[in-house]
């Protein structure tokens, strides 16, 4: 059986272990170098602080994957989007995982009054294209070339979701 539950701070360690392993061997993530536990505890802290949700996917005792999102861009007009990243175990792809996730990160972003939800995607990443536009993300955006890593250029490709939230937006 698969939990999706609020993640804990117990969990970091295979939350680190999972985003290590994009980055080492995908091109989900455009990074080059694994992240260090230290940073995976301040990313976690300041999810926490700002009131942004980290899922995670449990199953036998162990993290089979997470999604969290946090600010699209820093400025305070966007206040309002957020980018979103989804990331499941080696070991529990095509599960039905990716999809639990997804689907907790919506029924979150609309409880707190997210009005955008943006995924950027690797355009090479059918499944996670698929996926997305299985929950009526649109691509909005394709940039050709965008990052490069393991010896080629990756075009991105973003996606979005749009809710009636917030009811009454604010500025400041």
């Amino acid at each position: 059986m698969i939990a999706i539950r609020l993640s804990e701070e117990k969990d970091i360690p295979e939350i680190l272990e999972i985003y290590n392993y994009a980055i080492i061997h995908t091109t989900s993530v455009y990074s080059y170098l694994p992240h260090t536990l230290e940073m995976r505890k301040k990313w976690f802290k300041e999810r926490k602080a700002a009131k942004q949700p980290v899922f995670v996917a449990e199953t036998n005792n162990m993290i089979a994957g997470f999604i969290s999102y946090g600010p699209f861009r820093a400025w305070p007009a966007y206040k309002y989007t957020m980018e979103h990243s989804v990331h499941v175990h080696k070991d529990y792809r095509r599960q039905g995982i990716a999809s639990m996730l997804l689907e907790k990160i919506i029924e979150s972003a609309k409880q707190n009054n997210v009005h955008s939800l943006i995924g950027a995607i690797d355009a090479a990443n059918i499944a996670s294209i698929k996926l997305h536009e299985q929950f009526n993300f649109k691509e909005v955006g394709h940039f050709k070339e965008a990052g490069y890593k393991f010896n080629k250029w990756l075009d991105l490709k973003f996606f979005q979701l749009l809710f009636e939230t917030p009811a009454k937006p604010t500025e400041g």
